[in-house]
């Protein structure tokens, strides 16, 4: 540990609490808490968007993989980096508009009014699921706080879970959405700047392009981007690009889109989201490069420390403060974001309407915020217990979340025909597959979000075959968006579309 890292730890810190406590009084109603009022703008949507997605994992477990397998994990990057733009083109505007169109907040709650379901129960899964992989999903971060703490202050891994999780805990409580949000823009900046400026500086020390591949022989590493094994090694890229499959479907993004001032905005947001996660990719997997070339070992006996070493070994000490704080940025950016959207699925989906649904706006935001420590307390349980890397736990929330809620988005915004049933159905297969496929050990051969994915796929048009979606409203409400939708396409969308739509 040293002074200047501890001070620059302590001001960040001071910073987070700063802006929970300036948007503190700003939270009005339950829309304000969980959305900011549908009033974000480009860079604040793009920014908070793309560094809620890049987790600690970008920093610590991306670049340990790659530290370790070598090139061949790059292909999980390249699937990110695809997913990511069909993401914003497809899902973003669409889905601000439909959400504001049935005056839904979350996605259970869209989904219940998209497929008209009369019973609920397409809320209450949806809501439990989000419950249960966030939970595993916050877990993670807390175990990259931990990680980061016991590697730069030299104290315990169980202190450092505490501290991480207390200081999200907090700055969400107080700030709510915009909090999250905010914090989001100046921790996305960090992330780019250090994930720039640390693996340039370690490709000198490490002897450039030689030394990696001096450091690459030495240890047995393949720098191959397509390894050799023929239909083996074909299904194993196919195994990490599929990561871009997760991208339809997690909330704590999905949830940025419907949060943006209108359709316009979020056209400039997607240029500023596609160029920072084509920089932030790239760094990371250099990050795992580059240490190959310079550690012989991976430093404290952990691969998924690699980038702590590499700001120890290379960066003075007031900067190495800086690009430290930047993995923290990763890790909270997240957390809060995960924190906030398993609130909103307790407090909206599954609290109110099942016992207070006359409960006013403030009562809403403060089982809100209730929620909020109930699920960081689980989620702080299961991290001082760790029983797989930070990048196998982010792995198995993505994964859970892509395939119960990707192909369920996607018929929502462009099948006209499927109904509820079809949705519950889909969703509950492609949950059950992904989980035996990961218990089954299967997940080792093939990425489980391939298998959950088709299942729910092949599923809602198995169920689209036999029934059909009959409710007026909604047959109307969808044929309105979609010409909506083709004449935007054709002249672009006006810039208050989204503020006013529907009402």
């Amino acid at each position: 540990m040293t002074t200047p890292t501890l001070i620059t730890f302590v001001a960040y810190f001071i910073a987070l609490l700063g802006i929970g406590l300036y948007f503190w009084r700003r939270n009005r109603s339950i829309e304000d808490y969980l959305l900011g009022g549908r009033g974000m703008g480009a860079w604040v949507t793009a920014l908070s968007t793309q560094a809620s997605d890049m987790s600690g994992w970008l920093l610590m477990g991306l670049p340990g993989a790659i530290y370790a397998g070598g090139m061949a994990d790059a292909w999980i990057a390249i699937g990110l980096f695809l997913g990511t733009v069909l993401n914003w083109k497809l899902v973003a505007g669409r889905l601000r508009v439909y959400t504001q169109r049935t005056d839904t907040i979350t996605l259970p709650r869209f989904f219940e009014a998209r497929f008209a379901d009369p019973t609920g129960l397409l809320r209450i899964v949806s809501g439990g699921i989000i419950l249960i992989f966030f939970t595993i999903y916050a877990s993670s971060g807390l175990v990259a706080c931990g990680k980061l703490f016991e590697s730069t202050f030299g104290i315990s891994y169980t202190t450092g879970v505490w501290i991480g999780g207390i200081i999200t805990v907090v700055y969400t409580l107080l700030g709510g959405f915009r909090a999250v949000c905010w914090t989001d823009v100046f921790q996305g900046l960090l992330m780019v700047l250090a994930l720039v400026i640390v693996p340039a500086v370690a490709f000198v020390r490490a002897g450039g392009v030689a030394g990696i591949q001096a450091g690459a022989a030495a240890q047995g590493i393949s720098l191959n981007l397509i390894p050799p094994g023929g239909a083996a090694a074909a299904l194993g890229i196919a195994s990490a690009m599929a990561w871009g499959l997760g991208y339809f479907g997690q909330p704590h993004l999905l949830v940025r889109f419907m949060s943006a001032r209108s359709v316009a905005k979020l056209s400039q947001s997607l240029r500023i989201a596609v160029a920072w996660v084509a920089i932030s990719l790239t760094g990371a997997v250099l990050i795992g490069l580059v240490g190959i070339g310079l550690f012989a070992a991976a430093p404290d006996g952990d691969r998924e420390k690699v980038f702590i070493g590499m700001i120890h070994a290379v960066i003075p000490l007031w900067a190495a403060g800086i690009m430290l704080s930047a993995i923290l940025s990763a890790i909270m950016s997240t957390i809060d974001s995960q924190l906030l959207v398993s609130s909103s699925s307790l407090s909206q989906d599954l609290y109110r309407p099942a016992l207070r649904r006359d409960a006013d706006p403030q009562q809403v935001v403060r089982i809100g915020r209730v929620c909020v420590v109930a699920i960081a307390a689980v989620a702080l349980g299961l991290a001082l217990r760790p029983n797989d890397t930070i990048l196998g736990i982010v792995a198995y929330a993505w994964g859970g979340f892509g395939a119960a809620f990707g192909p369920v988005v996607l018929f929502a915004l462009f099948s006209r025909r499927t109904t509820w049933i079809a949705a519950l159905l889909g969703m509950t297969a492609g949950t059950v597959v992904l989980v035996v496929w990961k218990q089954m050990g299967l997940s080792e051969h093939l990425y489980m979000i391939v298998p959950g994915f088709l299942a729910n796929t092949l599923t809602m048009l198995c169920v689209n075959r036999i029934t059909q979606q009959e409710n007026a409203r909604v047959l109307r409400q969808f044929d309105e968006i979609a010409r909506q939708w083709r004449h935007w396409a054709g002249r672009g969308a006006p810039a208050d579309v989204g503020c006013d739509t529907g009402r």
